[in-house]
């Protein structure tokens, strides 16, 4: 029960802290389907993950490193999650201010971080026993490390996503995808490093947040802004 909890508190309270946070609040039944939605992408990150890495590796060690970060994960996950806030969160009513894009960024991010972490502590940590590496050891590791990083990359990308639908600036539509994409990818790449990451990734991504909550904090009540 204790793995359990630490396998999945990490999401549920980092996703808790951008949705109290948020002063005109989405509703609970939308926030929850983008967050089973994140849940479902891992099915076809799995899929191209693993044709990418077994079409594609020569068994060298700088190539195996690329095929787990810039050249498979950071794309495919980051690419999925964008998907999923373009072609179907932005269509809904709800989406109707910039901080949107954050909450529903990291809703998104952390269901593919939940069943990921699962995968990770209840699958493959069992091809570590050898190592004495636990299923706990793996779930308090990746409690501060892996399961932050995608959902901060989350705000970021719900941050720039949201930048671009109100202003309609293509540019920040391809900083939604490619600032997950270089931070996930540096992320897996130097792993040993997941930590310092981490921390850049959580000052960077507070202070966007930031910046969205002093602009609601001057509005009176949930604008119904036009969308792009």
């Amino acid at each position: 029960m204790n793995t359990l909890l630490i396998t999945i508190a990490p999401s549920i309270l980092i996703l808790l802290y951008f949705f109290l946070s948020d002063k005109f609040k989405e509703p609970k039944g939308t926030v929850f389907l983008v967050f089973f939605l994140g849940i479902l992408i891992c099915l076809p990150a799995g899929i191209l993950n693993s044709f990418i890495y077994e079409n594609f590796n020569n068994n060298t060690e700088t190539v195996e490193r690329l095929l787990g970060s810039f050249l498979g994960p950071a794309w495919t996950e980051e690419l999925l999650k964008l998907f999923i806030l373009y072609a179907i969160v932005l269509k809904r009513k709800e989406f109707n201010e910039p901080m949107d894009g954050i909450v529903y960024g990291v809703a998104v991010s952390l269901g593919f971080a939940t069943y990921e972490n699962y995968d990770y502590v209840y699958r493959l940590a069992l091809e570590w026993k050898e190592y004495d590496i636990t299923p706990q050891d793996v779930a308090i590791w990746r409690s501060y490390s892996a399961v932050p990083m995608h959902g901060l990359n989350g705000c970021l990308m719900g941050f720039y996503l949201g930048k671009y639908v109100f202003t309609g600036d293509k540019k920040f539509l391809n900083y939604s995808f490619f600032v997950p994409f270089f931070m996930h990818g540096i992320y897996n790449y130097y792993i040993q490093f997941g930590v310092f990451i981490v921390i850049v990734q959580l000052i960077f991504a507070l202070r966007l947040h930031k910046e969205l909550k002093k602009l609601q904090l001057l509005k009176k009540k949930e604008p119904e802004t036009k969308k792009i």
